[in-house]
C-alpha cells in the first residue's frame, strides 16, 4: 500500500490542477480510475427486446465468453431511445439469477416432491391435459338446441410479456379449439 499524502487530498488536487470546480479528474479517486465498466469487456453486443411488457423496449445485450454481462437500453430503439425502466434494466438477473431454474419441473397431484422431466414428455403431458379437458367440457348445443360448438373446459390468460403475434397465435388456437374464455392480463 501507498503511503498517505496530503497532496493527495481531493480539496488540494483541485486547487492545483486546472479543475478549480472539482468536477473532473482532481475529485476522482484512485480506485475510481482504475475501474472499467462491464459493458467495455464485452465480447459483443446483442440486440434484443425487453421481456417484461407489451411496450418492446430495445435492448443492449453485452456478452462476454457467452455470459450476459450487462443489459442497456438501446438508443437506435424508436420506442424506448435508450431508455428501461427499473424492471427492464435489471432483466439481466433473468438469465443470471443463481435461483433460475434450467430444467422442467413437474410435482404430481398430491406429492409433495418436484421431479424432473424432459421437454418432450412435458409437452405430451400439457397436450392429454389440453384434450381431455376439452372433451369434458365440449358444449355442442344449448337447452334449446341451438348450436354452441364450444367448450368450457378450457380458458386461457395471456400475458403482457409476449407480442402481439404471439398474442394473435395464442388466441387463434383456442378460438379453434373451441374455449370462450380468452383473457389478456394486459386487459385486466
Amino acid at each position: 500500500m501507498a503511503r498517505f499524502s496530503f497532496l493527495e487530498w481531493p480539496v488540494i488536487r483541485q486547487l492545483r490542477s486546472s479543475d478549480s470546480l472539482g468536477r473532473g479528474e482532481a475529485v476522482t479517486s484512485q480506485r475510481t480510475r482504475e475501474i472499467a465498466p462491464r459493458t467495455a469487456t464485452a465480447d459483443r453486443v446483442v440486440q434484443s427486446v425487453c421481456p417484461y411488457c407489451a411496450v418492446g423496449c430495445g435492448q443492449r445485450v453485452f456478452v462476454k465468453d457467452g455470459k450476459v454481462v450487462q443489459i442497456e437500453g438501446d438508443p437506435d430503439s424508436p420506442i424506448s431511445r435508450g431508455r428501461l425502466c427499473p424492471k427492464g434494466a435489471a432483466s439481466e438477473q433473468l438469465v443470471n439469477a443463481p435461483g433460475r431454474q434450467t430444467r422442467l419441473l413437474y410435482r404430481a397431484p398430491r406429492a409433495t416432491e418436484w421431479q424432473h422431466l424432459d421437454l418432450d414428455t412435458a409437452i405430451d403431458m400439457i397436450a392429454d391435459r389440453f384434450i381431455a379437458a376439452r372433451r369434458r367440457g365440449w358444449q355442442d348445443t344449448d337447452e334449446h338446441g341451438r348450436r354452441l360448438r364450444r367448450t368450457m373446459g378450457i380458458a386461457a390468460l395471456g400475458g403482457a410479456t409476449l407480442d402481439n403475434e404471439e398474442n394473435y397465435l395464442i388466441k387463434k388456437l383456442f378460438t379453434a379449439a373451441g374455449a370462450v374464455q380468452i383473457e389478456n392480463q394486459a386487459r385486466i
